[in-house]
C-alpha cells in the first residue's frame, strides 16, 4: 500500500511538468507555395491513414469480440477465395493510386526550377555555407553566431541563453518577396544538405554536382534551418537563415552589401619609398 503511495505521488508531481512541456509533432507552418503543397499532402495522407487505422481496427475488435469461441462461433475459412484476394488487392491499389497523383504533381512542382527572377549558388562547406547572388555580383558566407562558450551550457534555468540557439548566422541569406529564388546547390567537401522546412526546400549538396530547387517567399519574415545531411563533428552547427523582405529593403541590402564588400577589397594604403623605415 505504502508502495502505491509513493508512485501515486510521484505520478501526481510528474504530471503538472509533463503538461508544461510543449513540442510540436507537425512540420512547420507553410510559407511558399510548394511548402504549401507538402503540408497538404502530408496533412492527406495522414487522414488517410487514420481511416484505414480506424476501419481495420474496428473489424478486428468487432470481430474479436462478436465471433469469440465463448458464443460458439467457427473460424471461417478463406483458402483460396478468389473474390476476398481480388477485393484486398483492389482496395490497397485504388488508395495508393489517389495518394500518387497528388504527390506527383508536388514532386514535378518542386522540380521546376525554369524561369526564375534571379539565382543563388550555394556551396556547402565543412562547416558553412557560401553564397553567390549571381544576378547581383554579391558572395557571402555563413556561418553559425551561436557564441562558442553557450554550446552545450544552459543557464541556471535550464533554458539556453539565446532565443534561436544553434540557428542563427552572422550572414543570413536575404531574398526579395514575391520572387522565384533558384537554388544551384552543391559542395565542396563531402555532402550536405540546404534544408528550411518552411520553404518547402530540402536538396542534397553533392561535390562534383550541381542539384537545383526553388523557393518563393509570399511574406515578409525569417525562416530557419540546418544541414540535413550529416557531414561531420560539426554538422550541427550549420544553420541556414533566409530573410525574406520587400522590393526597396532588398534594393537597399544589395547596395548595401555591394558598398561593405568594395570597402573590403580596397588594397590597403601603399607605404611610399620616401617614408624612413623604422628598424
Amino acid at each position: 500500500m505504502k508502495k502505491l503511495r509513493v508512485l501515486a505521488g510521484a505520478l501526481a508531481s510528474a504530471v503538472p511538468a509533463l503538461a508544461l512541456a510543449g513540442y510540436d509533432v507537425n512540420i512547420p507552418a507553410p510559407k511558399t507555395p510548394i511548402s504549401l503543397q507538402i503540408y497538404g499532402l502530408h496533412m492527406e495522407i495522414m487522414y488517410v491513414c487514420l481511416a484505414i487505422f480506424v476501419v481495420v481496427f474496428g473489424v478486428m475488435f468487432y470481430s474479436l469480440f462478436a465471433h469469440r469461441k465463448s458464443r460458439g462461433a467457427v473460424a471461417a475459412h478463406f483458402h483460396e477465395n478468389t473474390t476476398v484476394e481480388v477485393i484486398w488487392t483492389l482496395i490497397p491499389f485504388l488508395i495508393l493510386a489517389v495518394i500518387a497523383f497528388p504527390a506527383t504533381k508536388t514532386v514535378l512542382a518542386m522540380k521546376d526550377a525554369s524561369n526564375p527572377d534571379m539565382t543563388i549558388k550555394v556551396t556547402a562547406y565543412q562547416w558553412k555555407w557560401q553564397y553567390d547572388y549571381l544576378n547581383d555580383g554579391l558572395k557571402l558566407y555563413a556561418t553559425l553566431s551561436t557564441p562558442r562558450e553557450q554550446i552545450g551550457a544552459p543557464d541556471a534555468h535550464g533554458k539556453v541563453t539565446n532565443e534561436h540557439y544553434l540557428l542563427e548566422t552572422d550572414n543570413n541569406v536575404v531574398v526579395p518577396v514575391g520572387k522565384k529564388i533558384r537554388l544551384l546547390i552543391t559542395a565542396n567537401d563531402v555532402i550536405h544538405g540546404w534544408y528550411v522546412p518552411q520553404l518547402g526546400v530540402n536538396q542534397y549538396g553533392i561535390p562534383g554536382f550541381i542539384k537545383d530547387a526553388w523557393f518563393q517567399a509570399n511574406e515578409p519574415g525569417v525562416y530557419r534551418g540546418q544541414c540535413s545531411q550529416i557531414c561531420g563533428k560539426e554538422h550541427g552547427y550549420m544553420p541556414i537563415v533566409v530573410e525574406a523582405k520587400s522590393a526597396e529593403d532588398y534594393a537597399a541590402w544589395v547596395k548595401e552589401q555591394k558598398a561593405k564588400q568594395a570597402a573590403d577589397a580596397a588594397p590597403a594604403e601603399k607605404v611610399s619609398l620616401a617614408d624612413p623605415v623604422v628598424r
